[in-house]
């Protein structure tokens, strides 16, 4: 009973997840959403509020600066040389920021997962998008909101991210798999290890693909007509063979995109989990599972498939699964922490009630018992029908 109780005091209440800053934010990246014309302004209002009452360092992305509408615009031309640009795929951002903010729709934070491939800043995302599950604060009152977040007034959920690794076949044919795992263990346990990217590529120096993701990693049966054939592993013991169009693997986060479409169940994102989703089985009994977050899955293609399959991250870095090669997909230690408008709870809720209209339907109406009997007709009473049923059962 003592054991229990301890167990249950270890549990942690998602709403003891608060932000704390150790030390004023000076740097802040600001990440908006592509080839939208609607963003440009509260781009621009954000951006010089930032550096003009802030006096903060603020950093974006290189390509942002070329766009048309953007040299156009005299405002912004007065704070254009005041910000810092990188270029994706280049420059390394790491420990370089502090805090992000995000204006756009769901796609700017996956986007902004994709650039720190270790430990991530806060990322506040302001839902200037099209669905905005994860984009919960509004943009009408963003300096009251950018402040009360500054001085660590916030919630945090921290998104759970997988780390994926490729391992082809090709690159270790001198090398048996005991000997090619045991050197390659360490890296597992400190979560990429050696094999760690740098600048959202998702491709190491031995051509490994090494990549985090915050919603799924999808095997698909690509061009090809035939069903994929894909064995799945859990910590080294197989599970069974996933005959059917494909596999998602998401994170709780991931639960409420691709996965609950194929469906999956939508699971908050501070539950310490892995789903493991079929797409269109060829099996009625092939069921979505949640395994614990601890595990290690092992994704390979079967060795009679017909064909080969392919493999995407958040919807990046597609490239083909071929015979032999081996995909290992796990928690990593490096999460999102994505900060809320209100709290963990609400917010979750609130994003299913307005982007996916959860449970979402007229309520019936409410009946008088005793006008509903009379109406329909019948002279027979309750008591009638009771003794109609025990004549029945005597019988």
């Amino acid at each position: 009973m003592h054991f229990l109780s301890t167990l249950f005091r270890q549990i942690q209440d998602p709403a003891s997840q608060r932000l704390t800053w150790y030390k004023p934010p000076l740097t802040v990246l600001v990440i908006k959403k592509v080839r939208d014309t609607t963003v440009l302004a509260p781009f621009v209002q954000l951006v010089e509020w930032l550096v003009q009452e802030k006096h903060m360092v603020v950093w974006v992305e290189s390509a942002v600066l070329d766009d048309p509408l953007l040299v156009e615009d005299k405002k912004f031309k007065n704070i254009k040389e005041k910000l810092v640009t990188f270029k994706d795929g280049r420059d390394d951002l790491t420990d370089r920021i502090d805090f992000i903010v995000c204006l756009g729709g769901d796609g700017t934070l996956l986007y902004a997962s994709l650039l720190f491939q270790h430990s991530v800043p806060p990322v506040m995302a302001f839902h200037l998008g099209s669905l905005g599950f994860l984009t919960p604060f509004e943009f009408e009152n963003f300096q009251e909101q950018v402040t009360n977040v500054l001085e660590g007034h916030a919630a945090l959920t921290l998104r759970s991210r997988l780390r994926c690794i490729i391992y082809r076949k090709s690159d270790r044919s001198r090398e048996t798999e005991s000997d090619y795992q045991a050197k390659n263990s360490y890296n597992y346990q400190t979560d990429g290890g050696h094999y760690s990217t740098k600048g959202g590529d998702g491709t190491s120096k031995k051509g490994e693909t090494n990549i985090l993701v915050l919603n799924e990693v999808v095997i698909d049966r690509g061009p090809s007509p035939y069903l994929s054939n894909i064995d799945l592993f859990l910590d080294g013991k197989y599970i069974t063979s996933v005959q059917g169009d494909g596999l998602i693997v998401s994170t709780p986060t991931g639960s409420t995109a691709y996965a609950v479409a194929a469906g999956a169940s939508m699971i908050h994102p501070s539950v310490p989990a892995i789903m493991v989703t079929p797409i269109c089985p060829h099996s009625l009994s092939f069921r979505p599972i949640v395994v614990p977050a601890g595990v290690e899955l092992r994704i390979s293609i079967s060795p009679d498939s017909r064909n080969t399959s392919w493999v995407s991250f958040d919807g990046r870095n597609r490239q083909e699964l071929l015979h032999g090669d081996c995909l290992r997909v796990t928690t990593s230690i490096y999460p999102v922490p994505s900060i809320c408008a209100q709290d963990q709870i609400t917010d979750w809720f609130d994003s299913l009630a307005e982007c996916l209209h959860w449970n979402v339907r007229k309520k019936q109406k409410c009946l008088d018992e005793l006008c509903d009997l009379t109406a329909s007709g019948s002279e027979d009473t309750l008591d009638d029908l009771d003794r109609v049923n025990d004549s029945i059962l005597d019988s």
